[in-house]
């Protein structure tokens, strides 16, 4: 049981962060190169799906591994998702057809199917009630140092030695964070052994009820996130930025800014009145974005999505983490993931359809994913008109 006078800030809560800012740097640093790599092959029709197959994997284990992660354990679950980093990444390199590629795009989405389900609930166990939303915040943080250092040195790699040793040392940063977590300790009170019968979920386990009012949230304004990394590296392109991690640098920089200034904004003021203003906010970062003319344009854009999703994202996740019971976390989180996946693997089938590989379609992409963002803030206002909880 937590009290007022428990540190959050442990060895323990620092090697959990560490692990997942290698993890992120491990899938994130070869997104920026994935869409010319799959244009090399022949595949320029099939953009779209480099994100989603990744994200509709990630949604179909995250039942399994919240059953999981709430059985056998946080650690071994985390274990298996960054796993799953190290061998995709040394597969990339012998893969060399279109469709042979997309497989493996679907196989890599077991990564963040499990760790970051397992990640978040270990987090919850950790953190104090009192400083859930900074916690959070503070585990983002460490996912936005990882997406945002390792983007730019991924483009870099290609185009100073090859796209190949690009994955060899994204296979080496999950490795690491494999390592990290030799050195953690269960935070699960009451371990079972892996057995296939755990496998085995029912309708609770890809819908935990009290996990549904925030997974809407999370689902509608996390579009924005398959917006991103499907149109945006051509949108780099098509305005001159040579080296297109920097998008992503400037967009997590200032996602890692956000969540150090306003980590605590909702444990403070709520998480609902903080959701509504970061959502309104996000709307108008989209816009901008998709009306960027210029490289200068297009970082400030980032910068501004990043720092209000910032704020969004743990707000959000420390709401899923509020409404749950200690003994279904891990199922409550896999749902919020799962709502995740779905808003990101939709944005970014919709973004590439309505892109169409069409620099004029820019602008139309983005204005979607911000007129979600403002259905997410109507369905705010009207659980506060009816009292829902």
């Amino acid at each position: 049981m937590h009290t007022e006078k428990e540190p959050l800030y442990t060895t323990q809560f620092w090697l959990l962060c560490l692990s997942h800012a290698l993890f992120a740097g491990s899938f994130n640093m070869i997104i920026p190169e994935l869409p010319a790599y799959l244009e090399s092959m022949g595949g320029e029709d099939y953009k779209g799906l480099i994100i989603a197959l990744f994200t509709l994997m990630a949604g179909l284990s995250r039942p399994f591994s919240g059953r999981l992660t709430d059985t056998v354990g946080r650690v071994p679950v985390m274990v298996f998702g960054s796993m799953v980093c190290v061998v995709c990444s040394l597969l990339y390199p012998l893969v060399s057809g279109v469709a042979g590629f997309l497989w493996l795009r679907f196989f890599h989405g077991f990564s963040t199917g499990f760790k970051p389900t397992a990640s978040s609930a270990c987090v919850a166990d950790i953190a104090p009630p009192y400083r859930r939303g900074e916690a959070m915040g503070i585990l983002g943080v460490s996912m936005n140092l990882g997406s945002s250092i390792f983007p730019p040195v991924g483009s870099w790699l290609v185009l100073a030695y090859s796209i190949d040793l690009m994955f060899y040392v994204s296979s080496g940063l999950a490795l690491l964070s494999i390592l990290i977590l030799m050195g953690m300790k269960e935070t699960l009170p009451e371990r079972q052994a892996f057995r296939p019968g755990l496998l085995r979920v029912g309708w609770k386990d890809f819908l935990e009820p009290t996990a549904v009012p925030p997974a809407i949230i999370i689902g509608l304004s996390y579009a924005c996130f398959g917006v991103l990394l499907t149109v945006v590296p051509d949108q780099a392109d098509y305005l001159g930025m040579a080296n297109k991690g920097l998008f992503f640098t400037s967009f997590t920089a200032m996602g890692l800014l956000s969540r150090l200034i306003a980590g605590r904004s909702s444990d403070r003021f709520g998480r609902e009145p903080v959701l509504q203003l970061s959502l309104i906010l996000t709307a108008g970062a989209l816009v901008l974005l998709g009306y960027a003319n210029s490289p200068l344009m297009l970082m400030v854009g980032a910068g501004a999505l990043g720092f209000c999703t910032g704020v969004l994202g743990p707000t959000a996740f420390a709401w899923v983490v509020d409404r749950s019971d200690s003994r279904y976390r891990g199922r409550a989180m896999a749902t919020a993931y799962i709502a995740l996946e779905v808003g990101i693997g939709g944005g970014a089938l919709y973004s590439a359809w309505v892109y169409d590989n069409t620099p004029a379609n820019f602008a139309e992409v983005f204005l979607a994913s911000a007129l979600l963002c403002l259905l997410a803030l109507g369905y705010l206002e009207w659980r506060k008109r009816t009292h829902a909880r």
